[in-house]
């Protein structure tokens, strides 16, 4: 190793939304102003060491191959042959059981920390094989709605070997409601067993077209038209107490569409200005609070950065 190398770096990823209502498993973007910071040091010792895990979640676990950090980053060394290892610390600023992208948050965070620390580091895009490794050590799944936006920032869409950014005009915002409660991605997912009517799929089709045709075309009334669940939201709704009267506060507010955020229990918004989006908020929080949970909100550009080096 070179004397001059590099051997430490600090990466933060913000949180994010997944699904977007219309895009299961596909689609997301960037939530501003919270998120998972990680620190990651280049080590002659091979393998993954996390050596201390603090923030708003702590009970993780410190073995690499079980914590979507530490499990991205095996996946790094091992796809590129590198002869050194890292070592990790990881400062959550997402809850997990959230809704708001927590596994991956702190995944990607690495990922990007890791990647300035290479001899010669990679896109984004080359992180996100590694990223989906890492991600499917929490959910089961290698998903990437809540990576692809944590990668390259904005709405974008994430299939399982393309990331794709989304063009949103600049004057759209997002609204983020968490309420004080937790709901285990696994146990969202679980709720989505059973049969499907082809209709539902017609209907779900034709409303992620719309919200893309909207955000491409800048046309906030296709999105209005187009940002509702047929598939995904019937049935978690049941999940999440609150749920139904924090939504309606935000179509009420002039919300385009509302929903909820990935698996929950957080909700989202989608809003053409931001003073609508902050407006909205105070309704959305007296909507959940009217159901006995205490919440935080965050207002966020739709085209807010991803994951970068602090």
């Amino acid at each position: 190793m070179n004397p001059d190398d590099v051997l430490e770096a600090r990466a933060f990823s913000p949180a994010s939304v997944g699904n977007v209502a219309v895009g299961f498993d596909i689609l997301g973007h960037v939530i501003a102003g919270v998120g998972d910071t990680v620190t990651v040091r280049r080590t002659d010792v091979p393998g993954v060491r996390i050596l201390a895990i603090r923030g708003t979640t702590v009970d993780l676990p410190l073995v690499a191959a079980d914590n979507t950090a530490g499990a991205a980053l095996l996946a790094m060394i091992d796809a590129l042959a590198l002869p050194f290892g890292f070592e990790l610390e990881i400062d959550k600023g997402i809850a997990l059981g959230s809704g708001m992208g927590g596994s991956a948050a702190s995944c990607v965070a690495a990922l990007v920390a890791a990647n300035a620390l290479l001899d010669t580091p990679l896109s984004r895009e080359a992180l996100y094989p590694f990223a989906l490794t890492g991600e499917a050590v929490a959910s089961g799944g290698r998903h990437g709605d809540n990576l692809g936006p944590m990668l390259l920032g904005g709405l974008v869409l994430s299939t399982a070997d393309r990331l794709v950014s989304i063009p949103v005009p600049a004057g759209w915002y997002s609204l983020l409601v968490h309420p004080d409660a937790v709901l285990e991605t696994r146990r969202a997912r679980a709720a989505l067993q059973g049969s499907y009517h082809l209709s539902e799929f017609v209907t779900q089709s034709a409303n992620l077209a719309l919200v893309l045709s909207g955000c491409f075309r800048g046309d906030a009334d296709l999105v209005r038209a187009g940002l509702r669940d047929v598939l995904v939201e019937p049935r978690r709704a049941g999940l999440i107490e609150g749920f139904a009267a924090a939504r309606d506060a935000a179509l009420a507010a002039g919300a385009l569409g509302a929903s909820i955020s990935g698996a929950g229990p957080s909700v989202f918004a989608w809003f053409d200005s931001q003073a609508a989006a902050q407006a909205a908020q105070h309704a959305v929080q007296d909507a959940f609070a009217v159901a006995g949970f205490d919440s935080q909100g965050w207002v966020s550009p739709l085209n807010a950065p991803g994951a970068c080096l602090l």
